[in-house]
């Protein structure tokens, strides 16, 4: 009697496994960047497609100093003057590893 209790308790402990399993994975920020003209322009979002909407993306030369400040708009795209100096850009979404595109990661679109 004992083997045909276990049976159904390993059918509903896969079910509620695999009910749950989907909410578990995990998704990281992306960010990339090109040229437009005088511009540099970004598109920040995440691995599962979703994008991000209002969040900051910094301007940084390579003394860690903070050129500028920009903020992506409802494309999640955040745009900035070309500086004459060499800079890394950062979008840090706050729960994960920010991510970082330096100036020779990026070419024109």
């Amino acid at each position: 009697m004992t083997k045909m209790a276990i049976k159904p308790t390993l059918l509903a402990l896969s079910l509620i496994t695999g009910l749950f399993s989907g909410t578990a994975r995990a998704h990281f920020p992306l960010m990339t960047c090109w040229f437009e003209s005088d511009n540099v322009v970004c598109e920040a979002g995440y691995s599962d497609a979703s994008t991000a909407v209002d969040y900051a993306v910094n301007m940084y030369d390579y003394d860690d100093n903070l050129i500028a400040k920009g903020m992506t708009d409802k494309r999640s795209i955040a745009e900035f003057s070309k500086p004459d100096t060499d800079f890394y850009l950062v979008f840090d979404a706050g729960h994960e590893n920010p991510v970082e595109v330096d100036v020779v990661e990026i070419s024109e679109k």
